[in-house]
């Protein structure tokens, strides 16, 4: 089934989301850069949200690509510093 987009599959990748952004809540962001990190964030938070839109509409294709949309905004943030996460297995990012 490695072309079906499973509720097996959807739950995992929102839970991985979800984890990672309240990481990125909990771990705090780069004030320097604070407008940007906070646009990084929210626009993960606004694809979290359209993902669980058409997840509840049954819509698993474009679940699934929101859902990756939002946790891409998260590791490009943790990737270029904006975000001060070091977990490896969240973000693409070296871990401590």
């Amino acid at each position: 089934m490695l072309n079906t987009i499973t509720e097996e599959k959807l739950r995992k990748y929102f839970s991985i989301t979800k984890e990672a952004i309240e990481m990125v809540e909990s771990c705090g962001i780069d004030e320097d850069r604070k407008e940007q990190a906070l646009d990084f964030l929210d626009m993960a938070k606004n694809y979290y949200s359209d993902a669980q839109h058409f997840k509840k509409n049954s819509d698993y294709v474009n679940a699934f690509a929101a859902v990756n949309y939002a946790h891409g905004w998260l590791d490009a943030g943790a990737r270029i510093g904006l975000f001060k996460v070091k977990d490896s297995r969240l973000f693409t990012v070296d871990s401590e």
